[in-house]
């Protein structure tokens, strides 16, 4: 335990390092807040260093009345005292104050989280005090967590970090849902002849949004550094109200040269297992308390409504089993000849050419291989024109990878680097080749076969917490109608 005594001073100790090696006798200081304050006597005290709290023990003759009766749930206090071995069950160290600070009170009458259950949506309304729950609290030292071995992981690999723009004039997805960045004024924005707005008079002197994806600019650093991978914030200006959607989220996108769709399938489940492992091995106690809430929520639920298993066993589940891989084709011929399919129990039909839907993906995980699932080669009319045409001429190089409960959690493919073929496929698309002209260069000096993959970072960090809304697990959500904070 880091403690430092310096002219008779108690510098402030985090609870996580006393729980972890605290010294029975010491004199410590702690601040934090109020969770708990129990019969005048016992206070829970959490510092947001660890999930679990420490014990105050009060002796109500030793301090001020109206100083004991101005502390209240969620009020900032400092505690000086006497670090014991706890006489009660539940935790291994208390204090036994000797000084206690009010640093922030905390008015019980006016406080918008009061010491009970609470709706997930007013917590989303209540997004300056959210993080102060159990829950949320929980949910955030994850994100924080996750985002740690994403980087960890690929510094460690001999990726390359690269800084994609946000501001681009370019459209990877090819989805048209993007916003508009522009100095020009609304009502008074300047014409050209044919009566459109003239961006050229803009401050970029073209139209400009915001980013959907790093995947273009990220291949540009592929073929110059070998490996490198973006971990930005991306946006789409689509107006869906679903629990999976955001406008505003993060993006991690590898991107690495003479890959082919194969290794990228290899480096997607490596990847994945990577990020599980380290938070079922460093973050127990947050995952733990994640696992019972959702078990405590599902006793309320139908059995048909309720998760395919806890949250723990999920996360196994995943890092446990080697990912089954198949094709699209295959999939959807598995899927057609299902006695749940032919009974007509799937809410979404399916036939060759059409987009996998997420019931169909979580049978596949759930039911029919019991395991996570690489599905490959997609048909070309559903996915985007940068990816690698297949010798059939019916589909390409892609891959996404399925996860129970959620689906599609990675999309990933290997990059046509053909430079006649990657023409041909813009021309079907109708892109023209001025708009991307440095992309065409990539093949046309030095281009090699290479691959990547998307992984939306919050989808992440919604299958590994468990949550089931996707704007509980960003700290300000951004969706339609919602820009708060």
């Amino acid at each position: 335990m880091d403690t430092i005594k310096t002219d008779q001073q108690v510098r402030r100790t985090e609870i996580k390092s006393i729980l972890e090696s605290g010294e029975v006798g010491a004199t410590v200081l702690v601040k934090g807040w109020v969770r708990a304050f129990r019969a005048n006597r016992f206070i829970a005290l959490n510092d947001g260093s660890t999930f679990n709290n420490l014990q105050i023990v009060v002796d109500f003759e030793n301090f001020d009345e109206e100083l004991l009766k101005s502390i209240s749930f969620h009020s900032c206090i400092s505690i000086k005292g006497q670090l014991l071995e706890s006489q009660g069950k539940g935790q291994k160290y208390e204090i036994l104050a000797e000084e206690i600070e009010l640093l922030g009170g905390s008015n019980p009458d006016d406080y918008k989280l009061q010491p009970k259950k609470q709706t997930m949506e007013y917590l989303r309304e209540q997004a300056h005090f959210r993080m102060r729950t159990n829950t949320f609290s929980a949910v955030f030292r994850i994100r924080h967590a996750v985002a740690f071995a994403i980087n960890k992981y690929f510094h460690d690999r001999g990726y390359y970090y690269l800084h994609t723009p946000i501001i681009t004039g370019s459209d990877a997805e090819g989805a048209g849902e993007m916003f508009r960045v522009t100095t020009l004024e609304p009502n008074g924005a300047p014409l050209n002849e044919a009566g459109e707005v003239d961006y050229q008079q803009d401050f970029f002197g073209k139209a400009t949004n915001l980013t959907v994806s790093g995947q273009l600019q990220a291949e540009i650093g592929a073929l110059a550094l070998g490996k490198v991978y973006t971990f930005g914030p991306t946006f789409r200006a689509e107006n869906s109200n679903t629990s999976r959607h955001l406008a505003e989220f993060w993006m991690i996108e590898p991107e690495v040269a003479f890959a082919d769709i194969y290794d990228d399938m290899d480096l997607a489940e490596d990847f994945s297992k990577y990020l599980i492992n380290f938070i079922l091995e460093n973050y127990p106690d947050d995952l733990a308390f994640l696992d019972k809430r959702i078990q405590d929520m599902e006793k309320q639920m139908k059995k048909e409504d309720r998760r395919p298993m806890g949250l723990l066993d999920t996360l196994r589940f995943v890092v446990e089993n080697d990912f089954e891989r198949i094709t699209y084709t295959e999939a959807v011929n598995l899927v057609r000849n299902s006695k749940p399919y032919k009974k007509g129990r799937f809410k979404f039909e399916l036939e060759w050419g059409m987009d996998l839907q997420s019931e169909h993906e979580r049978w596949l995980v759930e039911k029919k291989f019991m395991k996570p699932v690489i599905v490959r080669d997609y048909p070309k009319d559903i996915k985007a024109f940068y990816m690698r045409m297949n010798e059939d001429d019916k589909t390409v190089a892609a891959m996404d990878v399925l996860f129970p409960g959620i689906g599609e959690v990675i999309g990933g493919s290997q990059r046509e680097e053909r430079l006649d073929v990657l023409k041909a496929r813009m021309a079907q698309m109708d892109i023209h080749e001025d708009e991307l002209d440095w992309y065409l260069d990539l093949r046309k000096f030095g281009g090699c076969p290479h691959a990547g993959f998307g992984l939306g970072f919050e989808r992440m960090v919604l299958f590994i917490t468990g949550m089931s809304n996707i704007r509980d697990v960003i700290a300000f959500p951004r969706t339609p109608g919602n820009a708060e904070f």
